[in-house]
C-alpha cells in the first residue's frame, strides 16, 4: 500500500490489522518516523520501466482496480472493475468528442471512479492533458480554467449550482472551455449554466461504477442522461419496471413477472446480465452481489442488475433520472449510506434506537441527511454531543442536518423502518408535533426547528 502524507493517520489506525494481513505500507515522505511505515523501498526504488514479464499473465478479464461504492445496499463494498471495463470508461470519453489537444480540468476525488476512470483514463486514452486540483473552488474555478487553458471540465450536479449561485463578474465567459462531462445536472441549473459561461457543450452521463448499463447524452438535451436506440438495446438490453415504493418492492403480475412501465412512467432501471453484458459484484461479499441481482424478471431463470434508480423514458426516447431507492442516497455529489450512518449514531449513549434517511429541499439536488432518533428512558438528547461525534466519526456531506426526535421509531413486521413514511414528512415543524434540529455550524450545535428557520432554509436563505 502507498500513500500520501495526508493520510497517514488515516492508516496509522489500522496499521496493526494491515500487519496481521501481511500488507506492507509506504509513503511519499522521508520524515516519516512511525513503525511499520517505510520509506526506503520507494527512494531506491528503479525508474526503469517494469518488465513485460510482470504482467504476462494479465487478459481484459483481470482485476485492473477496486472502487469503492456505498450503491443503494447499504455499507461501502469493493467493485470489481477489470481492464476491459477501464477500457470502456476510457473509450467513452473519446465518444465525447475529447481530442489529444484538450486540456481537461477535474476537482472530482480520485477514488470514485468519475475521477479516476472518466477522468484520469479517458484523458491517458485521448492522449490530452489532464489538470487536477485537490478540492473544488467556486472562486478559484473559472481563473484555473484561464490559466491552464482548459478546454474541458469534469462535473457533478451541485458543482454547476455552486458555480451558478456565485456572485456574476464580467469576465466569467472570458475562458476557452467548450465541453463540460458529467452527471446530475439539473434542467434548472442546466440551462443558468449555458445562458451564464456561454457556449459550452454538456454531455451527460449515467451509470453506476459496477453496473453494467449506462447512457450519455452528447446532443445537449437538457435534464436527459442519453437517448435511446434500437443499437442501445442490442448491446445494452434494458428495461425500466414498475416499483412500489411506498413497499419497497418490485410489482409483479399473476404469473410472478415484471411490469415494464409506458414510456413517461417513471420505472425501476434494470439491465439483463449476460456475457456481454456482465455484473461482476463485489470482491469478497457474495451476499451483496447477489442482493443486486434480479432472478425470474421476465421468464424463469433469467438474471437482472438492479441499478436500484427509477429512470423515465420519455416518447422520444430520450432518458431521464427520477430518484434513487434502497439504503443510500446522494448529497453534495456523494453517495451516503444510511446503513453506515446508522451505525455510527447507535453507538451514542443516548440512542436507542436511529433511521437514517435522505429528504428533499427546493433548489438543492439530491437529497440531505436526517435522523429519526428514540432515545434511550430517561435520557435527553445532548445535542452539543451529537455535533462533535459527527464531526469526528462523519465526513461533512454524510452529518443528518435535520434530527427528528420520536417517542419510537415504527418498523415493518420484519423490522423494516418506515423510511417513505418518514421521507415524506420531511422536516416542516407545522406537520411534525414532535421535536425538531436543525444542525448549526456556526453555533457548533443542532437548534430548535421553528417556522421561521424552515422557511429561511426552504427560500435558500440559510445556506446547506
Amino acid at each position: 500500500m502507498v500513500l500520501e502524507i495526508d493520510l497517514r493517520c488515516s492508516v496509522e489506525d489500522v496499521l496493526p490489522s494491515l500487519r496481521e494481513n501481511n500488507i506492507t505500507v509506504l509513503i511519499f515522505d522521508d520524515k516519516c518516523t512511525t513503525e511499520s511505515i517505510g520509506n526506503d523501498e520507494i527512494q531506491v526504488a528503479s525508474d526503469q520501466p517494469l518488465p513485460l514479464s510482470l504482467r504476462s499473465h494479465v487478459t481484459f478479464d483481470s482485476p485492473f482496480i477496486y472502487i469503492y461504492t456505498s450503491g443503494t445496499t447499504g455499507l461501502p463494498k469493493a467493485a470489481i472493475i477489470t481492464h476491459s471495463r477501464a477500457h470502456l470508461f476510457a473509450f467513452f470519453v473519446a465518444t465525447c468528442d475529447v481530442y489529444s489537444n484538450d486540456v481537461i480540468y477535474t476537482t472530482l476525488p480520485l477514488y470514485h471512479s468519475a475521477g479516476s476512470m472518466v477522468g484520469i483514463c479517458g484523458c491517458i486514452y485521448a492522449g490530452a492533458t489532464v489538470v487536477l486540483r485537490r478540492k473544488f473552488s467556486v472562486s478559484q474555478f473559472w481563473d484555473d480554467c484561464r490559466q491552464y487553458d482548459v478546454t474541458v471540465i469534469q462535473y457533478i450536479g451541485e458543482m454547476l449550482r455552486y458555480l451558478c449561485n456565485a456572485p456574476k463578474k464580467s469576465n466569467e465567459r472570458d475562458h476557452k472551455v467548450r465541453l463540460a462531462l458529467g452527471n446530475g445536472a439539473r434542467p434548472d441549473v442546466w440551462k443558468e449554466f449555458l445562458n451564464r459561461f456561454g457556449n459550452i457543450q454538456v454531455c451527460e452521463f449515467y451509470g453506476a461504477t459496477e453496473g453494467n448499463v449506462g447512457f450519455f447524452n452528447n446532443v445537449g438535451k437538457i435534464g436527459s442522461s442519453g437517448r435511446i436506440s434500437v443499437f442501445t438495446r442490442m448491446f445494452m438490453p434494458f428495461h425500466l419496471v414498475k416499483y412500489d415504493v411506498d413497499r419497497e418492492a418490485l410489482v409483479r403480475d399473476a404469473n410472478g413477472h415484471c411490469i415494464e412501465v409506458a414510456k413517461g412512467e417513471p420505472g425501476l432501471l434494470i439491465a439483463k446480465i449476460t456475457p456481454k453484458t456482465p455484473f461482476l459484484g463485489y470482491a469478497g461479499n457474495s451476499v451483496l452481489t447477489n442482493q443486486k441481482q434480479l432472478r425470474d424478471v421476465f421468464c424463469k431463470g433469467d438474471l437482472y442488475f438492479n441499478s436500484g434508480d427509477l429512470m423515465m423514458l420519455d416518447h422520444d426516447n430520450f432518458i431521464y433520472f427520477k430518484d434513487r431507492i434502497g439504503d443510500a442516497f446522494r448529497w453534495k455529489g456523494e453517495n451516503v449510506s444510511t446503513t453506515e450512518v446508522a451505525d455510527i449514531l447507535s453507538v451514542l449513549d443516548f440512542v436507542q434506537e436511529v433511521c437514517v434517511y435522505g429528504v428533499t429541499v427546493p433548489g438543492h439536488e439530491g437529497r440531505i441527511g436526517m435522523a429519526a432518533i428514540q432515545l434511550q428512558s430517561g435520557r435527553d438528547l445532548d445535542r452539543s454531543q451529537l455535533y462533535e461525534y459527527l464531526r469526528t466519526h462523519l465526513p461533512s456531506y454524510a452529518w443528518p442536518r435535520f434530527v427528528r426526535e420520536q417517542k419510537q421509531i415504527e418498523t415493518t413486521g420484519t423490522f423494516k423502518y418506515h423510511k417513505v413514511t418518514l421521507t415524506k414528512e420531511g422536516f416542516n415543524p407545522m406537520t411534525i408535533q414532535e421535536p425538531l434540529y436543525f444542525l448549526d455550524d456556526q453555533k457548533r450545535t443542532y437548534v430548535p426547528m421553528d417556522q421561521q428557520l424552515y422557511n429561511s432554509i426552504i427560500t435558500g436563505q440559510v445556506k446547506l
